[in-house]
Formats: structure tokens, C-alpha cells, sequence
């Protein structure tokens, strides 16, 4: 067996956190070893009071890099499982409040929740499963469902023909009868990985500003031979992008992540190009070029490295128009 540390990183929302918390709490399966790292990122709402009555004593943290470990933490050692308590002096944002609790944790297994989840009954051992298993696990994500109506809000990510992150829909298909889902990326509001998985690929890069640093963890974890699965057993609710000024900065780190990853998010957008295109032309047998039809299955399927080369124009042409409209939003890349 092994020990899960829950990492939640906190940033205002207090009445959501205590709600997620609670939820936690109550289906944390019994007898699993486990502990609860709260990291505070400058809350103003009350929370850092509150969190002072949950363990003690809370310990505040100054400026320390993950990619820098020569600066260790203190005084970690005196904080009571299994709720822990960190709080960083300023905000720093959520890739900083990740990797300070996952330095911080002592589990085998990181869980990464965000503070506005809601946790369902049964939602946990499904996304543990897969970590019993051969499957080289990265990020391990679930279905996460608005908590406004329980409608799907995504299980797991792909990459749209512009090159851009998306959310994948609801099971379809034969996916509806399986445990795994394996897929590009999941997001890091619900994700479980080995701790000293992500301690060696260097954990969330810090230069993400609270968006895109999981997707970028995702690719790193796949170019080290591993896979992100969806558990598709596994389903939470979710307040959708509930903390303060979570979606400021979407186009720097989509234009930052598009920088560090265009040649895999170029090849990835044609591969859902070669998805859709099969799924219109396969109603209409008689309009298929059948060499490309075939060749755009194995490519939808991952069967063939290479996408069809018109797939590749397509993706292609869209980046270079994604590229050209962040210019004339921020300048040229790097200035």
C-alpha cells in the first residue's frame, strides 16, 4: 500500500474550501494512509485565521523555487498529520503553492485538488487504481462535472485544430465501458501522480500563471515515456474557475506553452483534424479518398506517427494565426 498526500493550494473562496475539505474528509476511504496539505497563497478572506485552528503550528514559507531544493523548507517537521498547514507570505500563484506542498508531502502519491471541488462518494479508488497497475502513469485526471446543473464539464484535455488546449466531452462510444481513458493531458484541478514523478520532472513550471502549467506537466510527462489517463470511474463537482482572476493571463501561457511545445501541439491538432474528418466522411462512403481516409484512422488512433501532410498544412496554417495574434497583443516572442 501506499500513502496519498492531498495537496490543495487556497487563494480566497474560504466557504469553498471548507465545503471541499469536508467532502474530502468524508470519503477518504478507511485505512488509507494519507495526509492534507493546505498551502495558503496570501488569502485576505479569513482563510489564514481559519486555517490557524486546523494544526498548529502553520508555518509561512519565503520565496523558494521547486527547480531549487538547495533551499529547504523549515520547521515542516513539527506540523501534525494529517492536516498540514503552509502559507507563503505573498501570492505566488498556483504552480508555486503546488510544488511547495508537493515538496512538503511525505505520501508516495500526490493528489492535487483544487479548493472549489466538491469530492462524490467513490471518486477516489477508481483514479488510485491505475497506480497498481503496469499502465506508466503521468497525471492521472477524472470527470468533472459543473457543479451548477452536473452537466460534463470535461474528462481530460485534447489539443483543437488550432493547437490549443480543449476539454474532452463525455464518454462516447466504447470509452463508456472502460475504467482508463488514456488522453493528451488532464487538468491539475483533480490529478494524482507519483510524488517523486513529479519532484523529477521538475514539478509545475513556475513561470505559468495560474493556467497552463498542467498541460505543460502533461507533455513533459509524456516525452519521458509516461501516459495521462481520464479515470472514467471517477466523477467530482467542480465550481469552474472560481478563485479571483483565474483567467488573467489564458493567452500568455497559451502563447508560452504553444512556444515550449509547437512541433507536439502542431502534430496533435492534426490528429484531430484527421478525427473529425473521418467522422464526416465516413457517412458518405462514396466521397472518401480512401489512401487518405485510412491514413487519417491511424493517425486519429495514434496507430501512425505522422498525420496525413494536409492535416499537417492545416494545423500548421492555424498556429502560425494564433502566433500572429498574440504578437499584436504582446510584441514580438521574447522581447
Amino acid at each position: 500500500m501506499f500513502k496519498v498526500s492531498f495537496v490543495i493550494p487556497l487563494y480566497n473562496c474560504l466557504e469553498l474550501t471548507k465545503a471541499c475539505l469536508e467532502s474530502l474528509q468524508a470519503t477518504i476511504p478507511r485505512g488509507l494512509e494519507h495526509e492534507i496539505v493546505l498551502v495558503d497563497d496570501g488569502s485576505t478572506d479569513g482563510t489564514r485565521e481559519w486555517l490557524r485552528s486546523l494544526s498548529s503550528p502553520a508555518v509561512s514559507l519565503p520565496a523558494v523555487s521547486l527547480s531549487n531544493p538547495s533551499n529547504p523548507s523549515n520547521g515542516l517537521a513539527t506540523l501534525k498529520p494529517p492536516v498540514r498547514v503552509l502559507l507563503n507570505e505573498t501570492n505566488l500563484g498556483y504552480a508555486v503553492s503546488n510544488n511547495r506542498g508537493a515538496r512538503a508531502a511525505t505520501g508516495d502519491i500526490l493528489g492535487l485538488l483544487n479548493n472549489d471541488l466538491v469530492l462524490l462518494p467513490g471518486w477516489l479508488p477508481p483514479m488510485l487504481e491505475i497506480f497498481r497497475f503496469g499502465r506508466r502513469p503521468g497525471f492521472v485526471g477524472n470527470i468533472q462535472l459543473n457543479i451548477k446543473g452536473g452537466a460534463v464539464d470535461h474528462s481530460g484535455i485534447f489539443i483543437d485544430m488550432n493547437g490549443k488546449p480543449a476539454h474532452c466531452g463525455p464518454p462516447a462510444g466504447i470509452a463508456r465501458f472502460r475504467r482508463f481513458r488514456s488522453v493528451v493531458a488532464v487538468t491539475g484541478a483533480c490529478a494524482f501522480t507519483r510524488r517523486d514523478t513529479f519532484l523529477q520532472l521538475g514539478g509545475f513550471d513556475e513561470k505559468f500563471l495560474n493556467g497552463g502549467e498542467d498541460i505543460d506537466f502533461c507533455l513533459r510527462a509524456r516525452a519521458a515515456g509516461l501516459r495521462n489517463w481520464v479515470a472514467l470511474g471517477s466523477s467530482v463537482l467542480h465550481h469552474i474557475s472560481s478563485s479571483p482572476g483565474r483567467r488573467e493571463h489564458d493567452e500568455k501561457n497559451s502563447r508560452r506553452l504553444a512556444a515550449r511545445w509547437r512541433a507536439e501541439l502542431v502534430r496533435e491538432g492534426a490528429r484531430t483534424w484527421c478525427r473529425r474528418f473521418f467522422e464526416e466522411t465516413w457517412p458518405e462512403p462514396r466521397e472518401m479518398d480512401p489512401q487518405l481516409t485510412m491514413h487519417a484512422l491511424l493517425a486519429a488512433l495514434h496507430i501512425a506517427h505522422k498525420p496525413p501532410q494536409q492535416s499537417l498544412w492545416i494545423a500548421e496554417r492555424a498556429m502560425r494565426a494564433e502566433e500572429l495574434r498574440w504578437q499584436e497583443m504582446f510584441g514580438p516572442a521574447g522581447a
